[in-house]
């Protein structure tokens, strides 16, 4: 009796034709737009969300546009306006000043916040969640906790500075107060969430680079800017980057400031281009010229952050 091997034809030798089976080219094509399909809801999301939005905003802002009636084409006459208009000039001041003088110490303070978070300290999990805390706590709250901090009469901040011999200070009246009140707003609320971004991208770097150096007789701060910074590089300029976007984009904490009017102050001391562009927009109904407002910030916002990368890139080599 003799054993008899049944050998299956492959699917090459099944098309007779020279043809590939329909099969296998479903197959193949599904390995090749499989990627593609997955990414395409955000760029749908995106083009709805994002693009949409964006050109049309630049499209509004060509006209003299009015919720009713005709909308008239004026060309770039918003942003002639817009331009010599001293008002929106004081907007950017504020907003530059109040940016530089909350991004810079944020970023810092949570670079060095997360070097110690990623050291062997006790209760480490409790700090690594405690630093995200001020991020979720519920806006008004923020604005009840600062407004009574940063009182004129019988804020906390106005007694200890009286208690160490120094006169109050009326933190709303004036340009330098006001921006260092709002500054401290947006530190307290953001740091700890740049903090958990840098702290994550520290765990990723191998430990033997450190233990090699140590070896080699290499100081604590001498393995941070030489090893942790160098690698930290990425991740430093990704912080920078969406500091910039959120520094430029300040709202929320000048309104609670001004206890939610969007003239920021008197005499404007504290006004940012995002409330100057509210005000227009949504107060005073020139939705054109509020939309050359907008377009002026995304400007803006793409020069600073370009500036940013590149300081940051070259900082870090």
């Amino acid at each position: 009796m003799t054993s008899s091997s049944v050998v299956r034809p492959s699917a090459a030798a099944v098309a007779a034709d020279g043809r590939v089976p329909w099969r296998s080219r479903l197959t193949r094509a599904d390995v090749k737009l499989a990627p593609y399909f997955f990414i395409a809801p955000f760029f749908v999301l995106f083009a709805i969300f994002g693009a949409f939005p964006l050109v049309y905003t630049g499209w509004v802002s060509l006209h003299d546009w009015h919720l009713i009636g005709e909308h008239t084409f004026v060309g770039f006459g918003n942003y002639t306006a817009l331009f010599a208009d001293p008002d929106f000039w004081n907007a950017l001041r504020n907003t530059v000043g109040i940016f530089i003088l909350a991004t810079v110490p944020q970023l810092l303070m949570a670079l060095a916040i997360a070097n110690l978070l990623n050291r062997k300290i006790r209760a480490r999990t409790f700090f690594r969640m405690g630093v995200l805390i001020p991020n979720v706590t519920s806006v008004a709250a923020v604005g009840i906790v600062f407004g009574q901090l940063f009182a004129r009469d019988v804020g906390l901040v106005n007694y200890v500075i009286t208690r160490l011999g120094l006169d109050a200070v009326d933190w709303q009246a004036n340009t330098w107060s006001s921006w260092i009140a709002i500054a401290v707003m947006v530190d307290w609320r953001w740091t700890g969430y740049n903090t958990l971004i840098l702290l994550g991208a520290m765990q990723a770097i191998p430990k033997d680079l450190f233990e090699s150096a140590s070896l080699d007789g290499a100081k604590p701060w001498q393995q941070f800017w030489r090893i942790t910074v160098p690698l930290l590089r990425p991740t430093l300029v990704f912080t920078v980057v969406i500091s910039t976007i959120g520094g430029l984009q300040l709202f929320t904490e000048p309104v609670i400031f001004g206890n939610g009017r969007m003239l920021g102050g008197t005499l404007g001391q504290f006004q940012t281009v995002t409330m100057y562009m509210y005000e227009n927009a949504f107060q005073r109904f020139q939705y054109g010229y509020g939309a050359a407002i907008a377009w002026a910030l995304f400007g803006l916002i793409v020069i600073f952050s370009l500036i940013n990368l590149l300081l940051v890139r070259r900082a870090a080599r």
